[in-house]
C-alpha cells in the first residue's frame, strides 16, 4: 500500500460551467488522473484574459502555457465566411429570401466574383494566419506572410508550437513570400507589395498599438493588387491595432473595399459608433474563435505538456514574458 503511487490531480478552473459532455471528455483525455472541475460562479477567483501585469507573470519563473493553436480552424472559417459574403453578395440574397423576392437578372454579373489569384498578406504569421493560409490557398489565392522576426531558412520557417492534426502550415511552405520587422517602415513596404486581402492576427502590444493608420491603409489601398478593386481587411487580433476612424473614413471614401472585424475599439462597441454604418464592413462581437472544441483542444495541449514534463522536455506555448506573448 505504502509504495502505491497517488494520482496526479488536474484542476480546471474557467469562468464559465463546463457542459457535462466536455466533462466526460476530459475525463477521458485524463483517465489515468483525478480530475476537478472549478468555475467563477462557484465563488473560485478566475483571473482576467490579459494576464500580462499579474505578479505570477511579472514577478515569478512559474512556468505558464498559452492556448495559441487552437484559434486556428474556427478562426480561419470565420474570417472565410466574412469573404465569401461579402464577394458572393450572400447579404443581398438573404434579404431577399426573407422578403420572399426572387432577385435573378439574367446576364448580370452583380459584382460577384470568387477569390482564384487573389492575394492575400498575413500581418502576423502564427497558428491563425497559417491556418488562414491553408484554408486560402485551397481557395487558389497567394499568401504573402509577415512576421516579427526574420525567418530566413526552412526550419526558422516551420511551426514549433501546438497544431491541430490536419491544419495549419506546419513546415512553412505554403507562403509566396516572407517579410518582417517591427518597425513602421517594414509594415509599410509589406503592404506595398500588392495585396487584395489583409488579415491582421498580430498580439496586442505596445508595438502594435495603432500600427495601422491613415497612412498604411493609403499605402495598402495605392498598392492594391487589383487597381479595378480596393483591398478587403480583416482584423481577428485586437481593435486598438487599427486606428479605427481612419478605417471609417477609408470605408467611406471607398479607400478600402471592405472589412471584416471580429473586434473593435472598444469593446462593446457602442450604439451610436459611426463603425456601424461604415459601408461594406461586417461586425461580430468578438467570437470567432468559439467552438464546443475550444475547451478540449486546449487541454490537449496540457495533456502534450504533462508527458513533457515527465521527460524533462521543453514545454509547447510557453508564454515568454520578454515579448507579452
Amino acid at each position: 500500500m505504502g509504495g502505491e503511487k497517488a494520482p496526479e490531480r488536474v484542476i480546471i478552473v474557467l469562468h464559465r460551467p463546463i457542459p457535462e459532455d466536455v466533462q466526460a471528455e476530459i475525463r477521458h483525455k485524463f483517465a489515468d488522473a483525478e480530475v476537478s472541475f472549478y468555475n467563477s460562479e462557484l465563488g473560485v477567483p478566475v483571473p482576467p484574459d490579459h494576464l500580462s501585469q499579474h505578479p505570477i507573470l511579472r514577478e515569478s519563473d512559474i512556468h505558464v502555457t498559452t492556448s495559441s493553436g487552437i484559434h486556428g480552424p474556427p478562426i480561419a472559417e470565420w474570417t472565410v465566411m466574412n469573404w465569401l459574403v461579402s464577394s458572393r453578395k450572400y447579404a443581398e440574397t438573404y434579404e431577399a429570401q426573407k422578403a420572399h423576392q426572387w432577385q435573378n437578372k439574367n446576364g448580370d454579373v452583380g459584382g460577384f466574383h470568387d477569390q482564384v489569384g487573389k492575394r492575400v498578406g498575413i500581418l502576423g504569421y502564427g497558428s491563425i494566419g497559417r491556418q488562414i493560409a491553408r484554408v486560402s490557398q485551397a481557395l487558389g489565392m497567394t499568401v504573402h506572410a509577415y512576421t516579427a522576426s526574420p525567418r530566413p531558412t526552412p526550419e526558422s520557417r516551420h511551426d514549433h508550437g501546438y497544431i491541430v492534426p490536419g491544419t495549419g502550415d506546419p513546415d512553412g511552405s505554403i507562403p509566396a513570400s516572407w517579410h518582417h520587422g517591427t518597425d513602421r517602415e517594414s509594415i509599410r513596404k509589406f503592404l506595398a507589395v500588392g495585396l487584395d486581402h489583409l488579415v491582421i492576427s498580430l498580439p496586442l502590444t505596445p508595438q502594435t498599438t495603432y500600427l495601422l493608420s491613415e497612412e498604411e491603409i493609403t499605402i495598402l489601398s495605392e498598392n492594391s493588387h487589383h487597381h479595378a478593386s480596393k483591398p478587403y481587411v480583416t482584423n481577428i487580433s485586437r481593435g486598438k491595432v487599427i486606428d479605427q476612424k481612419a478605417l471609417v473614413d477609408a470605408l467611406h471614401s471607398g479607400v478600402l473595399g471592405g472589412a471584416a472585424l471580429d473586434v473593435t475599439d472598444p469593446e462593446p462597441l457602442p450604439e451610436d459608433d459611426p463603425l456601424w454604418d461604415a459601408p461594406n464592413v461586417q461586425i461580430s462581437p468578438h467570437i470567432s474563435s468559439r467552438g464546443k472544441e475550444y475547451i478540449p483542444r486546449s487541454l490537449d495541449i496540457l495533456k502534450v505538456n504533462l508527458g513533457r514534463l515527465a521527460k524533462g522536455e521543453p514545454l509547447i506555448n510557453d508564454y515568454k514574458r520578454d515579448k507579452g506573448y
